[in-house]
């Protein structure tokens, strides 16, 4: 893989930020969008821009099209037995929502266990907070060991049988943690419970097959994989989804409408109400192309020795704090002494560098590991070693300038 071709797909990345050349470590927050899913997405709206489902002229049909499509798309790259098992949804959070929404409600009673982790996203910790609210649950946190991974035993001693879901992200967005999800639905299933696992920081860098890991639900989202916002999809076993009810309701997802009664229409409709995204999954099924093209394993074998490269030239900066395994994603999570990180950011910024700086949607998390926020660089496939040499050049700048007495 030839990230400096690559980087020729991406319009975006040809400026300059305050004077210097733009280098964008930002892409666990949103990755950027190559030029082929602009153009997917330009030409839906040029050539026929229409509402799906519901017409039968020409644009509609063909919009219908290219949106089911997107949908046959997405389940053969996440290997879904059904296309029915594939829900367009706003993004990873609605996902995670609708499943703690309908069918946490439908599955959580009063004394039952909801497990999760202190490393979740607060998309995947708060909706299970507020079912176990309404229900009367208990909400049960699997322990980390110091570096911010899991074992098995703890693993095992949590997930009991009073456990009905486990909740767990497959990627830390922090701490880079690839979490073991096919052994811990092992776990869970032996125990006759359900898991849900957030997706987000995993789909768009290794290769995820839904099926193999055996989860119930998986969450993820376009714009993290070279899409755009406002849209991702909810994976979940045909089953389950069949016996949930909709937790929004009107538009395309209505059978029949009675002055007092409705129904539903059958799988995934069921969940998508009123007008879906429909250039976003058009969009998305070009990124996907794109990945493809590319391939997931290629995309994970660049990225870890991205981040290798990274740690190692880190590490030699002086006061530099890196949390997280060394076996990791994408991404390193870090702290510079006597230098707050927004003003590490800033400082960076001002460089043309961009990265992430606060809790990350992650307070837990960042309490955990006691500190009130930290920095974050991660990197894919558009990035470059010399990029992370310039990077580490700014942040001994930013450190100098932070020791200087004035």
């Amino acid at each position: 893989m030839n990230a400096k071709d690559i980087r020729k797909d991406f319009p975006i990345l040809d400026q300059q930020v305050n004077g210097n050349d733009l280098i964008y470590f930002d892409t666990s927050a949103t990755s950027q969008t190559p030029s082929p899913v602009i153009d997917a997405m330009t030409a839906y709206y040029e050539a026929y821009n229409s509402n799906v489902h519901r017409g039968v002229h020409t644009l509609g049909t063909k919009a219908t099209d290219g949106y089911e499509q997107a949908r046959m798309k997405v389940r053969s790259f996440i290997n879904a037995k059904r296309f029915e098992e594939v829900v367009f949804t706003r993004g990873t959070t609605a996902a995670i929502n609708l499943v703690a929404r309908s069918f946490g409600d439908m599955v959580i009673e009063p004394g039952d266990e909801i497990v999760v982790t202190e490393m979740e996203h607060h998309a995947n910790i708060v909706p299970w907070q507020e079912l176990a609210k309404r229900t009367q649950a208990e909400l049960k946190f699997i322990p980390m060991e110091a570096d911010g991974t899991l074992t098995m035993e703890n693993v095992e001693a949590t997930i009991g049988e009073k456990t009905k879901i486990v909740a767990i992200t497959h990627v830390s967005n922090v701490l880079g943690t690839i979490n073991d999800i096919k052994a811990i639905a092992e776990v869970a299933h032996r125990n006759d419970a359900y898991i849900a696992v957030d997706g987000a920081q995993a789909v768009p860098h290794m290769s995820v097959d839904v099926q193999d890991l055996d989860v119930d639900f998986y969450a993820f989202s376009g714009h993290k994989m070279l899409g755009p916002t406002g849209i991702g999809v909810l994976y979940g076993r045909s089953e389950l989804l069949d016996d949930m009810e909709p937790i929004e309701y009107g538009g395309d997802m209505i059978d029949f409408v009675d002055l007092r009664t409705s129904t539903w229409t059958d799988l995934p409709v069921k969940f998508e109400a009123g007008t879906p995204m429909i250039a976003e999954a058009i969009g998305l099924a070009a990124a996907i192309d794109y990945i493809e093209d590319i391939g997931p394993e290629a995309i994970l074998e660049y990225e870890q020795e991205l981040v290798n490269y990274a740690l190692e030239r880190m590490r030699s900066v002086e006061g530099i704090e890196i949390y997280g395994p060394e076996s990791r994603a994408g991404l390193i999570t870090f702290n510079l002494s006597d230098v707050h990180p927004h003003d590490l950011a800033t400082a960076l910024d001002s460089e043309g560098v961009a990265v992430r700086a606060g809790h990350h949607c992650a307070q837990p998390l960042m309490k955990w590991l006691g500190v009130s926020s930290t920095a974050r660089a991660s990197f894919y496939i558009y990035n470059t070693t010399e990029e992370i040499d310039s990077f580490i050049e700014s942040l001994k700048r930013t450190k100098e300038f932070f020791s200087y007495e004035f």
